[in-house]
């Protein structure tokens, strides 16, 4: 018993420190890359003006935090971000159970999924615009048509991957498709909605950015496209990485909850 309790010290022992290393080296990493891009900068390696570096980007941001209404910006932003991702989870969820329910609904509908699935979503912006009007809930349903498609097709394949023998034994003990549904594909699917969530949280604060890049008058997508055409490069570069941290920060903050699920259930 003690040496089963001494290698299993070790054992965490050794996972806390490769944790602690992988944590060190994504800090070093990012160390090293706002250095080396300062010092290039400095040293006009590279244009300033066109790349900018770090110390302009930090005077940047001070600036359009007291100027520009930054955190208006990203507010915007992150609210039309999570409109659209919730109503794409929602939207899926629904249509993934229609499909699953009736066989002939999907036979039907799937050719049509898959083909809007492939439409390049930046051509189709401009036409909602024109058609719904340049305000926020265009927006939202242009970061929804980004992540939306993919999102049901992926889910509808999960319903269908579930254990048939299961669902037999639902049947078998006079159960529903209702039961079916609730007792073992949507339980059985967890982890798959999880990884869905995951990939559309940056799909939607995508299609959120192209919307705002042609309608917006508010939001990092507006700050991106105004400063381009104005030439504020510094904008530009800024407005990106703190799209970079939003986009990390969600996908931590949905790894944390999937964690949390697991733990309680």
């Amino acid at each position: 018993m003690k040496k089963t309790l001494s290698a299993q010290e070790l054992y965490l022992k050794s996972v806390r420190r490769t944790n602690c290393q992988v944590r060190l080296w994504r800090v070093l990493i990012c160390v090293l890359f706002l250095s080396a891009w300062e010092l290039c900068a400095r040293q006009e390696i590279i244009n300033s003006f066109i790349f900018s570096s770090p110390s302009r980007l930090a005077r940047c941001f001070a600036d359009l935090m007291k100027n520009q209404d930054l955190p208006g910006h990203i507010g915007i932003t992150l609210f039309e971000t999570l409109a659209s991702f919730v109503l794409v989870i929602a939207v899926s969820l629904v249509f993934a159970v229609l499909l699953w329910k009736s066989r002939t609904f999907s036979r039907i509908l799937e050719p049509y999924m898959v083909m809007l699935n492939s439409l390049p979503k930046s051509a189709l912006a401009p036409l909602l615009i024109v058609w719904l009007g340049a305000n926020y809930k265009t927006i939202i349903l242009t970061g929804m048509s980004v992540a939306v498609f993919g999102s049901v097709l992926s889910l509808y394949t999960g319903f269908q991957e579930v254990d048939a023998e299961k669902i037999k034994l639902i049947y078998t003990l006079n159960g529903t498709s209702r039961d079916a549904l609730y007792k073992v594909i949507l339980p059985a699917n967890v982890p798959n909605l999880f990884s869905i969530m995951k990939v559309n949280i940056g799909l939607c604060l995508v299609g959120v950015i192209i919307g705002e890049f042609i309608a917006a008058k508010r939001g990092l997508g507006y700050l991106i496209i105004y400063g381009s055409q104005v030439f504020k490069m510094d904008w530009v570069i800024l407005s990106i990485l703190i799209l970079c941290i939003t986009a990390m920060a969600l996908y931590l903050l949905l790894s944390r909850l999937e964690k949390a699920f697991h733990r309680f259930c």
